[in-house]
């Protein structure tokens, strides 16, 4: 669905994009993802025919957007980080106006609007100025404004920054729900939300690809080390001491009691090695039963902090 290859942006002598190679599948929610100066809102615009790149291709639907821009921005519906309304326009009028920029017939134009307007509820708001909207329904006209004339791929950048929860969660749903229709790009600072919504993530750094892979493999594959939650009832010291001993056990961190000398202890390990029979004995050797023991996996956001991270700090 979009093909990306040897993609490089150049502002005089600085790269802000070099060499990105990626695709995305029909039907697939991507997480874009990077500190702040790495690329992503470069890229996307980039992807969307806003600014024209220096090297490399990218293609949508098989248009190349340098050769086919008409092609291409029929096919991609593109919500900015701050969206791009007309505060003095009421809703309606704003939709239909995007709709003629986007030369939706007219047979088709009104059901089409009402029917966006109907997705993202705003459908009771569709009389009242923008400027009159809180800034959780501006999204929404903006997210309307992106879904006018049917496009196959939706570019988002930061589709909810500055939401309050209850609008981010209802955001997210139905980006989630879009999926099911459209090929989608998700540009977020909110990782948990990429976490929930998409099925692979890239992330950029310094303009580069750093990483690319599902949220899981990322958690999998990430660093050096491995982690357990493992609870255990019996003097906190002693269980500190007992779990510092195992062979290949890099610290030990002890939590707050949840009973009386029943306490959860967060367990780091080397990844090769396998703690948990060596942890199980040792423990059962003193009496310490163990009363729950599971893997933490890394989040996303500690994959992000150490890939972004890894060489000099740059957010």
């Amino acid at each position: 669905m979009i093909e990306i290859q040897n993609l490089t942006k150049r502002y005089g002598q600085i790269k802000a994009v070099n060499n990105l190679n990626f695709t995305v599948e029909k039907g697939e929610i991507l997480g874009f993802l990077g500190p702040n100066g790495a690329g992503k809102s470069t890229t996307m615009n980039i992807i969307t025919g806003y600014i024209p790149s220096t090297e490399g291709t990218v293609k949508v639907c098989g248009y190349d957007i340098m050769n086919d821009p008409k092609e291409v921005k029929k096919r991609i519906g593109y919500l900015p980080e701050q969206p791009p309304v007309y505060m003095d326009m009421t809703v309606n009028d704003y939709l239909d106006f995007a709709a003629d920029l986007k030369m939706v017939s007219k047979n088709s134009k009104k059901s089409q609007i009402s029917d966006i307007m109907e997705l993202v509820k705003i459908g009771d708001h569709r009389n009242r100025l923008i400027k009159n909207l809180s800034k959780g329904y501006k999204q929404r006209v903006g997210l309307a404004q992106a879904l006018v004339g049917s496009p196959e791929v939706l570019v988002l950048d930061e589709p909810t920054v500055g939401l309050d929860p209850k609008q981010i969660i209802e955001i997210r749903k139905l980006i989630k729900a879009l999926g099911k229709e459209h090929t989608i790009i998700l540009s977020s600072h909110i990782l948990p939300e990429v976490s929930a919504v998409c099925e692979r993530v890239v992330i950029i750094n310094k303009g580069e690809i750093a990483a690319i892979d599902t949220p899981e493999n990322l958690s999998k594959n990430a660093g050096t080390a491995s982690k357990l939650l493992v609870t255990v009832a019996g003097p906190k010291s002693s269980v500190v001491n007992i779990i510092k001993e195992i062979y290949g056990v890099k610290y030990v961190e002890p939590g707050t009691d949840k009973e009386k000398d029943v306490i959860s202890y967060v367990v780091e390990s080397d990844k090769e090695i396998d703690i948990r029979k060596p942890l199980f004995f040792a423990l059962a050797k003193v009496g310490f039963p163990i009363v729950e023991l599971r893997s933490l996996d890394l989040s996303l956001e500690d994959i992000f902090l150490e890939i972004v991270t890894s060489e000099k700090e740059v957010v």
